[in-house]
């Protein structure tokens, strides 16, 4: 059964940080690229980032992220970590990860590339 699964999120204060999990299964990671998003309440989900399947190119990043995550993979645990450094409130939300299976090519940042999706993992930043 293909799933994945997002966990780690929760509060933390403006300049903490989180990393989240997404934890594959059903599929091979290294062959896939693996896209987060977020949405928050009232507002469109957004792409925050998408890392490409082995071997091929760097991680992409949205431009209000740029500096502070990193998206990074460990193929032997089947999981894609989101490290967010110096978070601010403006980056609460539901954050999800989706998998584009067997890509054929770069990861892209917008979710119509992506099927399945995991449950979501809830952010918050305040004081």
């Amino acid at each position: 059964q293909v799933q994945l699964v997002e966990s780690g999120g929760g509060w933390v204060q403006p300049g903490g940080s989180l990393r989240l999990s997404c934890s594959a299964s059903g599929f091979e990671i290294d062959s896939s690229n693996i896209g987060w998003f977020r949405q928050a309440p009232g507002a469109e989900r957004e792409a925050v980032g998408c890392i490409n399947k082995k071997y091929w190119d760097a991680p992409e990043y949205d431009e209000s992220v740029k500096g502070r995550f990193a998206i990074d993979r460990d193929s032997d645990k089947g999981t894609v970590y989101l490290q967010m450094n110096n978070l601010r409130p403006e980056d609460s939300g539901v954050y999800y990860c989706a998998a584009e299976i067997y890509a054929r090519g770069a990861c892209r940042l917008r979710s119509s590339a992506y099927d399945p999706w995991g449950q979501g993992t809830q952010v918050t930043v305040s004081t």
